[in-house]
């Protein structure tokens, strides 16, 4: 075989892992950009140590090694991703005010395309969506970084423990200790958006809710809205810290510090293992509409629980696929991601 015939065969066989690859390490470090980096960085790290690996263990064993020591270095200043309801108390309408913080506080949204790998058991494709709704997400960034992986390889990907032990270089003892502790942690958080159910697909019932939900907004019809919100629906808008909770702030943050977004558009994109959409608002200036925000929906017993924009369009927009202008109504349509 020749060297470029290697080569190519070589970057074949990695490339294959990449999609759960980079499921793994958004679980670990919770921002999309820093998993898809880390994952580079493993297949790179993987290709130049290759003629050493010896076989021993599987190759995608070998890489899992490989990404969790690279998401291990990557934690260890300690940084532990949030939502805002993770940071502040939730704010009333009254005393509102829109605070940023840096891009490094943030949990960041996925495109389910970029870490759902395509599996033919059903279950396990529940089990994976499940492992990268917000809630989740959220919950595992308060582990310590080696209580994260254990978690993740045991509970949602099904590594033996010995398994796990080999590929952190500990004991089988010491696996289930670092489980049981994360179990414990993961049982102590009440949060709302772990109520959020959604089937796959969408059930009759969950394809009204949106249907009805994409009429309410792009008609900014508060009285609709209002319907299809639970009481204890919460609003965020990361970069911003702030957090409302409950239809009647939600609806009047939309009319007062959020009127701007009347007239918008919504495009359907699939986040998180959960539906969402592609805000993008009246551009008065130029005409046509642009990219204001990626909007994330938590929904339960046929109404929405959690409803979550992420403003930083220059990054999300692309990482989804998602056109960076719409030109008036001819470009409706929905965009695959």
């Amino acid at each position: 075989m020749s060297n470029g015939t290697a080569t190519a065969d070589l970057d074949a066989q990695l490339e294959k892992y990449r999609v759960e690859l980079t499921g793994y390490c958004y679980r670990m470090l919770g921002s999309s950009f820093e998993a898809e980096d880390a994952v580079q960085d493993t297949l790179v790290r993987a290709w130049r140590s290759h003629d050493k690996f010896e076989g021993r263990s599987s190759l995608r064993s070998w890489l899992y090694r490989i990404a969790t020591n690279v998401c291990l270095d990557m934690l260890s200043a300690g940084s532990k991703r949030a939502r805002p309801m993770d940071l502040t108390e939730s704010t009333p309408l009254a005393r509102a005010a829109l605070a940023p913080r840096p891009d490094n506080t943030w949990l960041e949204p996925m495109p389910d395309g970029r870490v759902l790998p395509t599996v033919e058991d059903p279950a396990e494709a529940a089990v994976a969506k499940e492992s990268v709704r917000l809630a989740f997400m959220a919950a595992l960034q308060q582990l310590p970084a080696k209580q994260r992986a254990v978690l993740i390889l045991r509970e949602v990907l099904a590594w033996k423990a010995s398994e796990v032990a080999e590929l952190l270089g500990t004991t089988v003892a010491s696996v289930n200790s670092a489980l049981q502790r994360a179990r414990a942690t993961l049982a102590e958080r009440e949060d709302t958006g772990a109520r959020a159910e959604v089937s796959d697909p969408l059930d009759e019932e969950q394809q009204r809710l949106l249907e009805r939900y994409v009429k309410a907004f792009e008609g900014y019809d508060m009285t609709a809205l209002t319907a299809l919100l639970h009481e204890d629906a919460v609003m965020t808008m990361p970069p911003f810290d702030l957090w409302l909770t409950g239809s009647a702030d939600i609806t009047g943050f939309m009319t007062t510090l959020g009127a701007a977004c009347a007239g918008s558009r919504l495009l359907p994109v699939r986040a998180n293992g959960l539906p969402g959409f592609a805000q993008y608002k009246p551009d008065p200036e130029k005409g046509g509409f642009t990219p204001w925000a990626v909007q994330v929906l938590e929904i339960s017993d046929g109404r929405i629980l959690g409803f979550h924009c992420f403003l930083d369009t220059q990054r999300w927009f692309p990482l989804f696929g998602l056109p960076l202008r719409l030109e008036g109504e001819a470009d409706q349509g929905e965009q695959g991601v």
